[in-house]
């Protein structure tokens, strides 16, 4: 759960204003509302806590602590006002202190155990302020100084006010007062020259020098990816430089190496992530990382630690070691010039160890407790946490298992417990349970030491107590305001003694209560409404005022027992004068207040279908769909409008319009089947109303044998399960009646041109024409969810034309079904393609025997 807290200058000085008209005030709240609307695209800011800190006086310079919700938030930062002094560092001061305020409670520190990085709270401080100088009451200063002393119990176990899981960042404004002369300059933000940039550099953030709205936003951008869970560690080099490698990636010990001169990589103080567990979205881990010293019980106190641990690496390559079922902990750096030089040698398959100065009980040193090493794809640096001198305990481990199979001598004892004198008291309790994980026997004591003294525990428990005490007094001052100095007091005798009750005005005031007399109107201004009239007063109601119960007449009996039962059970949800609809009205302030609706929300179930498209989380819009996902052609563009649309070859050019072709008859006998929008009746008006022979003169010559057998094709696809419509047309050239041969019909079309004078025939235009509307309609079809494929069947049966017309029309569908990724669809419609195929090679073969025996 991230912690964003803001600290804004709340000076005098922020009153200038810029060549917009605006004061430094109002753009650092505009950049504070910005950054919360884009972190809100992040699903994870649901877990968010936002706090606001301004330069008062503290603890009243305390806005939205811990408890205050993103509604009391947002108003604070709408009524902040710019006066006063440029109080920047008892500001941070008190916003670490806030930050710090349960972290002794919680015990996340765990001072004198170890260092955890999975024990966290991953915390930015963004300061908005103008830059200018430092002032408080004892005049200017010309350098930033934090106040030593803090009114939060502990805070002197840490050199720091700041913890390492906590880092400062800056908006500088140094935006002109007049418009600029001279074009903006693209690229990168440059950091500030003020005294805070040395701050936010030791925390592990920076600043930023704002001088225009684009770099206001670029900046905002910036820090919204800042926002990660992680801690800040020093990395510095111990030993001599490693051998520089050649271009092979191998040693080149003729290459001169600069073990003296100061390179970047020597030194770095970078954040490494630490990222929640997919399950439980909390961090989990097995390792600590050491203490700077070696807990005893002789020592009367704990001494203070940094707040970034020194974590030293040896440039000797060595093997990374690791056996099974062993936890470790595995840590990615953030880019630095460290992770950039080990990535330049590009030796994924060796590390170097990582130590912390004087953890160890008789090396100065300490002794190795895990290794930095690149990734297998050279992409990242990684740091591995094992136990505590683990190339002494990862041997006797693999022995254990392989050599003992978990029944230890008396040789491997005593080598086993002369590790444990060189391992630090805090490291038993994750042996333990690392050990168990393994299978292995209880070989460390229950009755564990935590290599603490007496008296150092019980300071740290009276210390918890007092933090609790100073925490629920700084969270009770939260959002009060600071007293104003006020004058001395002056009594008024000249009233004369009269009491209140003796009043004119009041005696009538109360006359009206009580309904012993009409209220009075209030003054209004009739000339501001001059459309409106006031409602006269009736005089005849009164306020029911009742104290006993016979005084109620008996018409009102019914209205008043109502009432009673209402206010006795409370079953009325809605206070006086308000209704159902009043309930949904929201102030206009609160409308953007989504945050708090977030966290009302469950969990999203798993979309059913995964092979939709994704849902984007829009606020305003859910049923809007990230389209990055599709495959776009010519599809869209015909969608669009006849203007954008793309001729391919082997199409004519329809003459006929949709809207001109509204009624169309087929045969004189038949009724007229209206075309509505285009549509094409569900039966398919075409195959009821032509005859075969008619309707295969649009075929171009095709044989009704290899049309019937393509119908037949169709036909079977819906009746293998994917659709079945009993009476539903075959393809061109084929009947209702599947029962009728080709010699039947036949004889059957040849009495029907006898018969039928001036038939009516499918020109290639209309043709053209109805295949436009097909496309048109299995678009449509694909687009609709679900499996319901019976529809495509039909229309792909209709469509007007040779096979290569008809092979067009399914390789089209199956375009449309890969956009929407219809898989399903696709797999029987690649079927219906080979059939097609198929039918086409043998037409092509008939087709030549025919032309050789002539």
């Amino acid at each position: 759960m991230p912690i964003l807290l803001f600290l804004i200058d709340t000076s005098a000085s922020m009153n200038q204003r810029t060549d917009l008209g605006t004061s430094y005030l109002d753009i650092a709240k505009g950049a504070v509302e910005l950054f919360l609307k884009l972190r809100a695209r992040d699903p994870a800011s649901r877990g968010d806590r936002y706090m606001l800190v301004t330069y008062d006086e503290p603890p009243y310079c305390i806005k939205a602590g811990w408890k205050e919700n993103h509604a009391t938030f947002m108003s604070e930062l709408k009524n902040l006002q710019a006066s006063g002094l440029t109080t920047l560092g008892q500001a941070l001061r008190s916003s670490f202190d806030l930050l710090n305020l349960n972290r002794l409670i919680s015990g996340i520190d765990n001072y004198g155990q170890g260092r955890n990085p999975f024990f966290l709270e991953p915390s930015i401080l963004i300061t908005i302020t103008d830059g200018n100088k430092l002032t408080s009451t004892a005049g200017v200063q010309e350098e930033l100084h934090l106040p030593l002393n803090s009114p939060l119990p502990g805070s002197e176990l840490t050199k720091e006010p700041f913890r390492w899981d906590q880092r400062l960042f800056a908006l500088v404004l140094r935006l002109p007062g007049l418009a600029p002369t001279e074009p903006e300059q693209l690229g990168s933000v440059p950091t500030d020259e003020s005294a805070i940039t040395q701050m936010c550099e030791v925390t592990g953030g920076r600043s930023y020098c704002v001088r225009t709205q684009r770099m206001l936003n670029q900046c905002l951008e910036s820090l919204v990816q800042k926002i990660q869970s992680g801690v800040v560690i020093n990395f510095e080099k111990t030993g001599p430089d490693p051998l520089p490698v050649g271009e092979d990636g191998l040693l080149d010990s003729s290459r001169p190496s600069n073990s003296f001169a100061a390179q970047p990589w020597h030194s770095c103080h970078k954040l490494i992530y630490v990222r929640p567990n997919s399950k439980t979205g909390v961090p989990v881990g097995h390792w600590p990382i050491p203490e700077s010293f070696w807990p005893d019980q002789n020592l009367p106190s704990l001494p203070p630690r940094t707040s970034h641990p020194v974590v030293r690496f040896s440039c000797v390559d060595c093997e990374p070691m690791v056996i099974d079922k062993l936890p470790f902990d595995k840590y990615e750096l953030e880019p630095s010039p460290l992770t950039q030089y080990i990535l330049e040698r590009k030796s994924p398959h060796t590390c170097w160890q990582v130590f912390v100065t004087s953890s160890g009980k008789y090396n100065e040193l300490g002794y190795p407790f895990g290794y930095l090493k690149a990734s297998t794809t050279l992409t990242c640096v990684n740091l591995f946490v094992m136990p505590y001198n683990y190339p002494v305990l990862l041997p006797l481990l693999d022995d254990l298992f392989k050599v003992h199979k978990l029944k230890p001598n008396l040789k491997w004892r005593q080598a086993f417990d002369s590790y444990l004198k060189t391992l630090p008291p805090y490291y038993l309790l994750p042996l333990k349970k690392a050990l168990r994980m393994m299978g292995a026997p209880n070989l460390i004591s229950d009755n564990l030491d935590c290599g603490l003294s007496y008296s150092v525990i019980s300071y740290l428990k009276k210390l918890s107590q007092q933090t609790k005490l100073e925490s629920e007094r700084i969270l009770a001052s939260v959002g009060k305001k600071p007293p104003q100095e006020i004058g001395i007091k002056v009594k008024n005798h000249s009233g004369g003694g009269v009491s209140l009750i003796h009043s004119k005005n009041f005696r009538k005031l109360l006359k009206e209560i009580i309904g012993e007399s009409a209220p009075r109107l209030t003054e209004s201004n009739t000339k501001e409404f001059a459309g409106f009239r006031l409602g006269l007063l009736n005089k005849d109601l009164k306020p029911q005022t009742y104290r006993n119960a016979y005084d109620i007449p008996r018409r009102g009996l019914l209205d008043q027992l109502t009432r009673m039962r209402s206010s006795l059970l409370k079953t009325h949800k809605f206070i006086v004068g308000q209704d159902e609809d009043s309930l949904h009205s929201v102030p206009v302030a609160q409308m953007g207040n989504y945050q708090e609706y977030l966290k009302t929300l469950a969990s999203p179930l798993r979309e059913i279908d995964p092979d939709q498209p994704k849902r984007l989380h829009t606020f305003g819009n859910p049923f809007k769909q990230d389209k990055k996902g599709m495959m776009i052609d010519e599809a869209d563009e015909f969608v669009a409008g006849p203007q954008n649309k793309v001729k391919r070859p082997g199409e004519a050019s329809s003459p006929l319009s949709p809207k001109r072709r509204r009624n169309v008859t087929v045969i004189p006998e038949v009724h007229e089947e209206k075309m509505e929008n285009g549509q094409i009746p569900p039966d398919g008006f075409l195959s009821k109303s032509a005859p075969p022979e008619l309707m295969n003169m649009a075929g171009d010559g095709v044989p009704h044998n290899q049309l019937d057998s393509l119908s037949d094709d169709f036909a079977s696809l819906r009746k293998d399960g994917v659709i079945h419509k009993p009476g539903a047309n075959a393809l061109l050239g084929g009947s209702r009646n599947g029962g009728v041969s080709v010699e039947d019909r036949k004889v059957s079309v040849t009495s029907a041109l006898g018969t039928v004078p001036n038939t009516f025939q499918i020109t290639p235009a209309m043709a053209q024409g109805i295949n436009a509307d097909i496309k048109h309609q299995l678009m449509k079809e694909v687009r609709k969810f679900g499996r319901k494929y019976e529809r495509i069947f039909i229309l792909l049966e209709e469509v007007q034309g040779p096979l290569a017309v008809k092979k067009q029309f399914v390789e089209f569908t199956i375009k449309e079904a890969a956009r929407f990724k219809r898989r399903v669809l696709i797999q029987y419609l690649e079927k219906v393609l080979e059939k097609i195929d198929s039918h086409h090679h043998l037409n092509n073969i008939n087709h030549i025997n025919s032309r050789s025996s002539c």
